[in-house]
């Protein structure tokens, strides 16, 4: 019997990061994203994000990547978030994602950082994150002493 297990931090944004995902609608989607995400063999750890963009710990499956799988979710969840009407204009996710590998030992923090996204961007925006995680954060640093 094989055993896999491969984490995977995933991000992904709403289309040109109109903040859409306000409190009223969030938690909707993204316990959308939790039935959907099960009841196609998606199995998400965590997931949570703030205004414009959502986090998510992933674990893949054997036959899975995580390209296909944010397909799915994005797709499945921007049809489900239009029919419904949760919000006033056309919902969309952006194109592209992020994703990054997780290690066993790392898992508890980034659950505890995915958790803590509405205290973490009071005091960091995503456009600030984004630069921190491309490694452009040397502009910022001299932006922000000036």
């Amino acid at each position: 019997m094989s055993y896999i297990r491969i984490w995977v931090h995933s991000v992904w944004t709403t289309k040109n990061r109109v903040p859409f995902l306000t409190d009223r609608i969030r938690n909707d989607v993204i316990h959308h994203i939790l039935n959907y995400a099960k009841s196609k063999g998606i199995f998400i750890d965590v997931i949570n994000g703030h205004v414009q963009h959502l986090h998510a710990l992933i674990s893949l499956g054997g036959s899975q990547n995580i390209s296909d799988l944010m397909k799915l979710i994005k797709g499945e969840s921007s049809h489900w978030i239009n029919k419904n009407k949760l919000t006033r204009l056309r919902f969309e996710w952006q194109d592209d994602f992020w994703s990054i590998s997780v290690g066993e030992y790392e898992l508890e923090n980034i659950r505890k950082y995915i958790r803590g996204q509405e205290e973490h961007h009071r005091k960091m925006s995503l456009e600030e994150e984004i630069k921190k995680l491309l490694g452009q954060n040397d502009n910022l640093e001299k932006e922000s002493e000036e």
